[in-house]
């Protein structure tokens, strides 16, 4: 099975995440989109970041009534922070018969050549790419192992639903019904 990978903090998930994880299992030939909850970005500073196991519970609730979306824990038993292609080694070895895909937002091109081994990541899975809003110009445009795909821009940050929440403002239909329940009931990013 081919599958897309599709890294984040979800911290909240939210519908931007959604669609662009919809739209890449509904027009590519991805067969599957699996949501990696990252216990920890290294870059980003982790002072707002909600547990891993309440995040990882957000995206199931998200996504459980959606068959081509999964979601995996898989980076909460590895060292952290954890970074990208030591999760690709090990998810090729738990799953050797699924050839995976890295999803990315065109916005983190620029930043790409930054990460932990990039040229064996476009190597070893290559990159399906969204566009987003801020993106630059950048030097993978023509890249083989790089498929941009057509995909709704959206805006959405988890940035601005946590200040909402914070600040007792509506969060609805920016993130699924049951994700809003649980983040009410938990009380989390208050």
């Amino acid at each position: 099975m081919k599958v897309g990978l599709f890294f984040g903090s979800f911290n909240p998930i939210h519908t931007g995440h959604l669609i662009i994880a919809n739209t890449m299992a509904t027009t590519t030939d991805l067969e599957q989109v699996w949501f990696i909850v990252s216990p920890q970005n290294p870059f980003k500073k982790n002072s707002s970041l909600l547990h891993e196991f309440d995040r990882f519970d957000l995206v199931q609730r998200a996504i459980s009534d959606n068959a081509l979306l999964r979601a995996t824990d898989i980076e909460f038993h590895m060292p952290k922070p954890s970074y990208t292609i030591d999760t690709l080694v090990r998810l090729q070895e738990k799953y050797p018969q699924h050839e995976f895909k890295l999803i990315m937002g065109e916005d983190n091109l620029a930043q790409f050549p930054n990460w932990k081994n990039y040229e064996k990541i476009l190597e070893y899975t290559g990159l399906y790419v969204y566009p987003r809003p801020s993106s630059k110009a950048h030097a993978f445009g023509n890249h083989p192992h790089v498929k941009f795909v057509q995909a709704p821009l959206l805006d959405i940050s988890a940035t601005f639903l946590r200040a909402c929440i914070k600040n007792g403002q509506s969060i609805r239909y920016m993130v699924p019904e049951p994700v809003e329940q649980l983040i009410k009931i938990k009380k989390f990013y208050v």
